[in-house]
């Protein structure tokens, strides 16, 4: 038996007015689309900004639907919809903030497995990492420098 040891490294935030100002400005973003989502069922909502290289914002929320695995997540929907209108820019980062209706939130939210594995996709595409920065509604930002950082024992091409 062999011992393997992997390493994270994340950092940590106080609250928004501690990010550079494109962070803020793309963190709020996130915030505003978050509001917007559409989450009648969980009533959890999320919001997803994506920075391109050329300095567009591409935004995306949840959208929920009653055959529950019909909805989509916000990161996907960013994710997917800057791939699908600017499929030759690279992605610098993604920012993501989930509330909920019910209750406070104000530790940061990572994404799902499933939109791990659609950044996952994109970062291997561009051979380029894709910064992630997460919060709740309120509260801290969590900032990893990438989604292999989060994912290192990870299933992309190279496992087909």
């Amino acid at each position: 038996m062999k011992e393997i040891k992997s390493t994270s490294t994340f950092f940590e935030y106080e609250n928004m007015a501690e990010l550079t100002l494109i962070d803020q400005e793309l963190m709020q973003a996130a915030i505003e689309v978050r509001k917007r989502a559409y989450a009648p069922y969980s009533k959890f909502r999320v919001g997803a900004a994506i920075l391109l290289d050329d300095g567009t914002i591409i935004v995306g929320s949840n959208q929920e639907n009653a055959a529950f695995p019909s909805g989509l997540c916000a990161e996907r929907t960013a994710i997917f919809y800057a791939g699908a209108t600017h499929p030759n820019a690279v992605m610098l980062s993604i920012a993501i903030s989930a509330s909920s209706d019910l209750k406070p939130t104000v530790t940061p939210i990572p994404p799902c497995g499933a939109c791990r594995q659609a950044i996952l996709e994109y970062e291997n595409k561009q051979e380029q990492p894709i910064r992630m920065l997460f919060m709740g509604a309120e509260g801290p930002v969590i900032e990893s420098p990438s989604l292999i950082n989060i994912l290192p024992f990870h299933f992309d091409k190279n496992s087909l």
